[in-house]
């Protein structure tokens, strides 16, 4: 399969120009199809020809093993989570924190790898943010941030400008100083390849309703399986340990204790769908197209305006316009999908490989009364 391929199988991509996949991927037919099978077994079949729970465990061990081998992971260092904030949540609230304990994090995350530390302040958890400048990280700053610090959250592709951050560097930095790394990857999955060893974090938090172009509700969470056995989640359930009537109960081992109860096994199905068909197109493939789609982009506004680094490092592109908002609304009256972003104060498009340079070409022509 191609990414025209992959595009064709887009019913949302047939008309309108859509380029806004860093919030949020339009599924395949195929994976919305699957979610649905499982529904139906689940529910039609499965209580009287089978056992339900057994069922849906082994669609959540299936999508496990899948989203392992696609990060270069072991299953039991995945845990299936409902979302990247999911994730992130998950690791915050398992650790013992102490009043004074610091956490480091950029000042270009997401409000998923904010809130949950903003929530720790108000038990007396210090958080340090270190600046940065158009979506790059000062190593040294980072460094002075986080040298007695508990745990550092950062991400591997910043939302605000589509920049790659050094991840291994700044995991070893983390190390060094005796700190947890906890990496945001949602914008990597399904446009970048994604080796997790390589990066070395302590836990890696995704999903997979952006560029993979499943649905919401298909997170998952990467725990080294040495730091999680050091980790006691605040949420347990029969998932989460090894035998569920044992009292006391144990942890799962690795990463399965971050799991909990009856979840809905439909969204992990279509992530092991939509991992599938990135696979069969080839991330190689996408990688290219993409960078030279967001190049192309690029090259066709104003040097002054592009506010991400002028050879793309990814499909994100963020475009200084006068007013944001509404640019955002003349565009999708033209039928031209991006998103404004809060901060910097620009509009942002989102260029995946099932793009066009046709659609490339009509963001610009819209784009053009603002220059």
């Amino acid at each position: 399969m191609n990414p025209t391929e992959l595009r064709a199988d887009v019913p949302a991509l047939q008309d309108d120009v859509y380029l806004n996949f860093g919030a949020h991927g339009p599924s395949p037919r195929y994976v919305v199809d699957a979610a649905d099978e499982f529904v139906q077994r689940h529910e039609y079949h499965s209580p009287v020809r089978d056992d339900p729970y057994e069922t849906a465990f082994d669609a959540f061990d299936r999508t496990r093993e899948t989203v392992a081998s696609f990060v270069g992971a072991e299953p039991d260092e995945i845990a299936l989570t409902e979302s990247t904030t999911g994730g992130i949540n998950a690791l915050a609230n398992a650790i013992d924190w102490q009043p004074g304990d610091v956490v480091v994090r950029t000042d270009v995350e997401h409000p998923a790898g904010i809130l949950p530390w903003q929530r720790l302040e108000r038990e007396g958890v210090e958080v340090r943010v270190v600046e940065t400048a158009a979506g790059r990280v000062d190593r040294d700053a980072f460094a002075d941030a986080v040298a007695d610090a508990r745990l550092a959250c950062f991400s591997a592709v910043t939302w605000t400008h589509g920049t790659r951050l050094p991840v291994a560097d700044l995991v070893d930095l983390a190390h060094d100083a005796g700190a947890l790394a906890l990496v945001d990857a949602v914008q990597v999955p399904g446009q970048l390849s994604m080796d997790v060893g390589e990066w070395g974090a302590d836990a890696v938090a995704a999903a997979g309703h952006k560029w993979l172009l499943g649905l919401w509700g298909g997170g998952f969470l990467y725990v080294d399986r040495e730091v999680a056995e050091g980790l006691e989640p605040r949420a347990v359930g029969y998932r989460s340990v090894e035998t569920p009537t044992a009292d006391p109960f144990e942890y799962a081992a690795g990463a399965r204790r971050f799991e909990v109860g009856s979840a809905n096994p439909a969204p992990h199905v279509a992530l092991g769908e939509a991992v599938n068909a990135i696979d069969e197109v080839g991330l190689g493939r996408i990688e290219d197209r993409i960078h030279r789609l967001a190049s192309r982009l690029v090259d066709g506004v104003p040097a002054d305006r592009v506010l991400s680094p002028s050879t793309p490092e990814s499909g994100l592109v963020t475009i200084d316009v006068d007013d944001p908002a509404a640019t955002v609304e003349r565009l999708a009256a033209d039928d031209i999908v991006v998103r404004d972003l809060p901060w910097p104060n620009a509009v942002r498009a989102s260029v995946h490989a099932v793009n066009t340079e046709g659609d490339v070409d009509r963001l610009l022509d819209g784009l053009t009364p603002e220059f």
